[in-house]
């Protein structure tokens, strides 16, 4: 059974009571973060702390824990859940209010939850995206404002995709919720404007760097449709290949080299975390 942090007090997620007049509800005025366990040790604990705090510094909500706090209420509710391996999700947000605009004390939710499984056959044979212009406001924060991502995917399943690719004059930055990777030959590009600085893309560039050699920086949408192999990172996709994007294909509809490389060597990784 998975349990809710909230404010100090933990409860079955099914018995949570959270009131309406929530400013993260009335004016989305929130934040949030997503890590899992592997080993029952929390993924790259101290990297995910430094952007969840990053984010509250941004939105001036304040952190009503600090890290070593935090990580207790997480191996708590790891422990009321049975001890296995599953994910995490925090939640900030301005908390309740009496006139619908001022923070008066802060609401901060830590859930535990299931873990997200793979689709079969997805990490050998990709997904398929669309591209859309745009680029979200504040990137660099985990908000919790995703209309843009809930209007689209009504039209997934008609153009037979999975996600969406954001770019703007000419350039992309990410996927919906997850960082993007091209390779070409012995070189790693990821683009380093208008994205979230994703803390899997982190882990894969330093997986990398003994073998490819790294670029960070613009990325047009012409060089990606033209990219040898393009592939997508996040907690829950690891290193996931993208094998057409709109009506074009890339890495012939597989996952290329240089990404099954990098997916085995996060798998290796995660494995003896």
């Amino acid at each position: 059974m998975h349990h809710c942090w909230l404010n100090g007090t933990v409860t079955p997620v099914k018995d949570v009571n959270f009131h309406f007049n929530d400013l993260g509800i009335l004016r989305g005025y929130g934040l949030f973060d997503y890590f899992r366990t592997y080993n029952g040790k929390p993924f790259q604990w101290d990297w995910y702390w430094e952007r969840f705090e990053r984010s509250a510094k941004i939105l001036r909500i304040p952190l009503p824990l600090n890290q070593e706090e935090t990580y207790k209420v997480v191996m708590d509710l790891f422990a009321a859940q049975g001890g296995q391996d599953c994910s995490f999700r925090f939640l900030l947000t301005g908390g309740f209010t009496d006139d619908s605009i001022t923070m008066k004390k802060p609401n901060l939710l830590i859930i535990s939850e299931d873990l997200h499984h793979d689709t079969p056959g997805e990490h050998e044979n990709g997904i398929h995206v669309m591209t859309y212009d745009f680029v979200r406001d504040l990137p660099m924060l985990k908000s919790i404002d995703y209309k843009h991502l809930l209007i689209l995917r009504q039209d997934f399943p008609a153009k037979g995709v999975t996600d969406v690719l954001y770019h703007k004059d000419g350039y992309i930055s990410e996927l919906s919720r997850s960082n993007v990777f091209l390779v070409s030959g012995q070189k790693l590009i990821t683009p380093d404007q208008h994205i979230l600085e994703g803390i899997t893309r982190r882990t894969v560039l330093e997986l990398a760097k003994s073998d490819f050699e790294i670029e960070i920086r613009p990325v047009t949408l012409q060089e990606t449709l033209e990219a040898p192999e393009v592939f997508t990172t996040s907690t829950t996709k690891r290193v996931l290949p993208i094998t057409k994007i709109d009506d074009t294909v890339i890495s012939n509809g597989k996952i290329g080299p240089g990404s099954k490389f990098l997916l085995d060597k996060i798998n290796e990784f995660v494995k003896n975390w």
